[in-house]
């Protein structure tokens, strides 16, 4: 799933629950009403949510990529590029 880095609640989360949640971390920031304190924490759980992220499309762009390469007679297709 996630490197040994990502905490086990994010790890747990699908790529969709950890884009809203970032999401709505990005949005508090941009906001900038809250605490300091509250703000670096949120920075911090954001950048791992993004990690998290990232790795789930790797591992979705792999899958796609095994798909394609492996289906029948299809094997000519060049690699899902969906960066």
């Amino acid at each position: 799933m996630g490197d040994s880095s990502t905490p086990p609640d994010i790890a747990r989360l699908s790529f969709e629950e950890a884009l809203a949640e970032l999401e709505s971390i990005v949005r508090a920031l941009e906001d900038g009403s809250g605490k300091l304190d509250d703000a670096i924490n949120a920075y911090e759980r954001g950048a791992a949510l993004k990690r998290h992220c990232e790795a789930k499309l790797q591992e979705a762009q792999a899958r796609v990529e095994k798909v394609v390469l492996g289906s029948e007679g299809i094997a000519g297709l060049e690699p899902a590029d969906l960066e």
